[in-house]
């Protein structure tokens, strides 16, 4: 039964086989990640799995060390409606934390297409995803200092957070955008634009 499978992935040995589960629908080997929005399995449980705002994942208060586990795990994530996020299998769903944002963007290649300038990043589980219509950019301030933080749309409603080596980089490329009247700071990639910050808040903050 469902509640059996979770209940015996609250030991190592039900992790194990929960990896297991997952492996052999999307093949313990680097490829695409599975069709987890077309799967519909009963929730079984919340699983003592988090990622942290760094991006490492902890299984059971201890942090997973192997690389190609995370990998495998991140293949089979899925952001719900409810704002929760989840490992889904065809025969199961079980929910985990994420303090933040469930992928890192560690790298950003500045390039062209069309004649366009285009942004490509990569994640810290390997998704390499180019900043666009179908996945945007978004920018957020958060804390008493008004920490700039940038994410981007990786798949489904699952986002990466721009690590802040990358933001750096990412708010050299910003311009002022005229967006309905108003002067926007922002950056353009795929043919969209995507604003930052108002302009005139911009050099407030500068000052």
């Amino acid at each position: 039964m469902a509640d059996d499978r979770i209940n015996a992935a609250t030991d190592a040995a039900g992790l194990a086989a929960l990896i297991s589960r997952a492996s052999e629908q999307t093949g313990d080997k680097p490829r695409g990640p599975a069709p987890v929005e077309k799967w519909n399995p009963p929730f079984c449980g919340d699983l003592d799995m988090e990622i942290r705002a760094d991006g490492t994942w902890f299984y059971m208060g201890t942090p997973i060390g192997r690389a190609p586990l995370v990998r495998l795990f991140s293949t089979v994530l899925r952001k719900d409606e409810d704002g929760k996020t989840y490992l889904v299998t065809p025969v199961e769903k079980v929910g985990i934390r994420v303090v933040d944002a469930p992928f890192i963007a560690v790298e950003m290649s500045v390039g062209e297409k069309d004649g366009a300038p285009l942004l490509t990043f990569r994640t810290n589980v390997g998704d390499v995803v180019e900043a666009g219509l179908e996945h945007p950019l978004r920018f957020t301030t958060d804390g008493e200092n008004n920490e700039l933080k940038p994410y981007i749309l990786v798949r489904g409603r699952l986002e990466a957070l721009v690590s802040r080596a990358v933001m750096y980089d990412l708010v050299e490329l910003g311009e002022a955008i005229d967006i309905d009247g108003r002067a926007m700071f922002s950056v353009r990639s795929g043919g969209e634009v995507f604003p930052i910050m108002p302009a005139d808040e911009l050099e407030a903050l500068a000052r």
